[in-house]
């Protein structure tokens, strides 16, 4: 799925646009045990309590693609006849009221889901008229072109809040406010299936993981039994790792800037041209890359084996993924410099009498510890 049908799909849990009839799950406690199993009818739930349901919902569209949100894609093996995928299509088909299939997926769930503490699984069933877009753009609400019938899966810790002194306006007196259990955020959930060219694919899932670092592969495995790409914080420190022992010590300020530059160019140019696919890079992209910055063809071909040997040779990376765009940073045991990226050329590596420094140019408005000086 690309942004735009994320969007589509997020707009849909509002109390105005929103045909979910109520909400299903179950409460996990803290040994991994179902403690209570509940359906809650939307018609019968009171307006503010209904809006913060839908917003926790919504939240498990939200995030980065590629980096929060993780296209599940399964194959045509699976689709004919595998049951994780039996399971889901049962699940959507029946509305959510195949009572067999909900108990077996909380099973999976319960059974290969590792977070500390309590939790709920949430689950929601809507039907989405999808309206008609022309060729120019326009839609027409009046229109539909299909309707597009899914589920969506949270999966949210119940927290503990701490005591804490409130004010009661009404009784203008101060009360203790006692410790309570609260929902939190979504950890992770799925949308089940996709919304692709603004269409059903069976073919495929979103998933969601709040923590970029972790992508909860035991779980993914018990629904779906798919892999899912390395989780994103771990691709960024993968390919920082490759870089360095590629280069080794033609690996220069200089170059790393390039490098930073030209792949925060490329999103910048993605943005501007309002790509609707998501900007992904293939290996041979990567090297091009590399070769424009100045790294020698023997660096490149050392690149190209430990790509093949840690992501895959046909992994496509997300420059997201890889790079902050929107930070460029320096740091030594002791100094973390965080520069604007579009002016890390402040900065230069020197070596002055036989000692190395990073020089930071600086003309006017320098302070320390908020006190404005002067370099004289």
């Amino acid at each position: 799925m690309n942004e735009k049908e994320v969007a589509e799909i997020r707009r849909r849990f509002r109390p105005e646009k929103s045909n979910i009839a109520y909400i299903r799950g179950c409460y996990v406690n803290d040994k991994r045990e179902i403690v209570s199993e509940f359906r809650q009818s939307f018609a019968l739930t009171p307006q503010e309590e209904s809006e913060k349901l839908l917003a926790i919902l919504k939240r498990t569209l939200s995030g980065t693609l590629g980096k929060n949100l993780i296209d599940i894609d399964f194959t045509t093996r699976q689709v004919v006849d595998s049951e994780e995928h039996s399971l889901l299509m049962e699940l959507r088909n029946s509305s959510l009221n195949n009572e067999e299939a909900a108990q077996a997926l909380f099973q999976r769930i319960v059974q290969s889901l590792s977070i500390e503490g309590h939790y709920v699984i949430l689950l929601a069933y809507d039907t989405y008229d999808v309206p008609y877009r022309s060729k120019d753009g326009e839609q027409q609400e009046d229109a539909s072109s299909e309707v597009y019938s899914y589920f969506l899966c949270s999966i949210c810790p119940v927290k503990m809040t701490k005591p804490a002194l409130s004010y009661y306006v009404n009784e203008n007196m101060f009360h203790n406010r006692k410790e309570d259990w609260i929902v939190a955020a979504p950890e992770i959930g799925f949308l089940f299936p996709a919304f692709e060219d603004r269409s059903t694919n069976i073919y495929s899932a979103l998933y969601y993981t709040r923590d970029i670092a972790e992508n909860h592969q035991e779980f993914v495995d018990a629904v779906f039994h798919c892999e899912v790409p390395m989780p994103a914080a771990e691709q960024k420190e993968t390919f920082e790792s490759i870089l360095g022992e590629t280069l080794a010590e033609d690996c220069s300020y200089d170059v790393v800037q390039s490098v930073h530059g030209q792949l925060s160019g490329m999103i910048e140019e993605h943005k501007a041209n309002k790509e609707v696919e998501p900007l992904v890079l293939s290996k041979t992209a990567v090297k091009r890359v590399l070769e424009s910055c100045g790294v020698p063809e023997e660096r490149t071909a050392t690149f190209d084996e430990k790509y093949d040997t840690v992501f895959g040779a046909d992994t496509e990376l997300r420059p997201r993924n890889i790079i902050n765009s929107k930070q460029f940073e320096v740091c030594t045991p002791d100094v973390t410099i965080r520069v604007n990226p579009e002016r890390s050329d402040l900065l230069e590596t020197r070596v002055i009498d036989g000692k190395k420094y990073i020089l930071i140019r600086a003309e006017e408005g320098v302070e320390v510890n908020g006190v404005q000086i002067h370099i004289s």
